[in-house]
């Protein structure tokens, strides 16, 4: 044999080998552990769940109702977050409800149920006065989270109040700060919106509800209904309890 004949293949042998390679190695089939991670990067992902603010409310007249269909608005106009509203069961007798002149109640709003409350992300609770606390009928329904109590299923959740009031004197801080109890005892956090509110915490040149524990309204007689600055308020409100849930979601 010449000098290294047959122990060396020649240069134009390599270069063969190397294009067949290269050629089986484009038309070789994806592996299915590739294919499959190939199908899941190319699908669409789905747009993530919008974290939920629930607006709990009990209304006999329409005033804290007015508030919370508008704290709604406020709420819906964050990305990423939707206001859900729901009342609180009533407590008082059909014949004793229209008695008192009370109109019948918004069918489109469903009642909630203690179990309910964990789904949500946070809570915006509306009642109106009783001797500058909640109406019972928002302490009833409160009355039924005892499970809830035990398992502590609500603590860390966020949550604050609106409320209505029959006078400027009759409660709209103290019926705010006397429900605090109530959160305190599931360890959720009160979320009060102090003067965030801005130029509209200060005006004199009207009768306003609202108080930085939360928003609110002057019923009168039950004759008044909400004011533009009153609904304003509401609506700051809702909006700005989305973003404190919005800001808690991202942690």
């Amino acid at each position: 044999m010449g000098k290294g004949g047959g122990c060396v293949p020649s240069k134009k042998r390599r270069q063969a080998a190397s294009s067949e390679k290269t050629a089986a190695a484009r038309d070789a089939p994806i592996p299915i552990e590739d294919r499959s991670r190939s199908s899941v990067e190319t699908a669409a992902a789905p747009p993530p769940a919008k974290l939920k603010v629930f607006i709990v409310f009990y209304s006999m007249y329409g005033h804290v109702e007015g508030l919370a269909k508008r704290m709604k608005t406020g709420v819906d106009g964050v990305e990423g977050v939707e206001g859900i509203l729901y009342r609180v069961p009533e407590t008082l007798p059909p014949e004793i409800m229209e008695q008192m002149k009370a109109p019948p109640k918004d069918p489109g709003i469903p009642e909630i149920s203690a179990a309910e409350l964990v789904e949500a992300d946070g809570i915006l609770f509306g009642f109106p006065t009783r001797f500058g606390s909640m109406a019972a009928q928002m302490k009833a329904f409160f009355d039924t989270t005892g499970q809830l109590w035990r398992e502590q299923k609500l603590a860390g959740k966020p949550a604050g109040f609106f409320v209505s009031t029959g006078t400027q004197g009759g409660g709209q801080e103290t019926t705010a700060w006397t429900a605090i109890t109530q959160l305190a005892h599931h360890g959720m956090l009160f979320v009060p919106i102090g003067y965030t509110f801005g130029a509209g915490m200060f005006k004199m040149d009207e009768i306003r509800g609202g108080s930085p524990y939360g928003a609110g309204v002057f019923a009168g007689d039950g004759t008044r209904t909400p004011s533009d600055v009153e609904y304003a308020f509401a609506e700051h409100q809702g909006r700005y309890m989305a973003n404190v849930v919005k800001a808690l979601g991202h942690h």
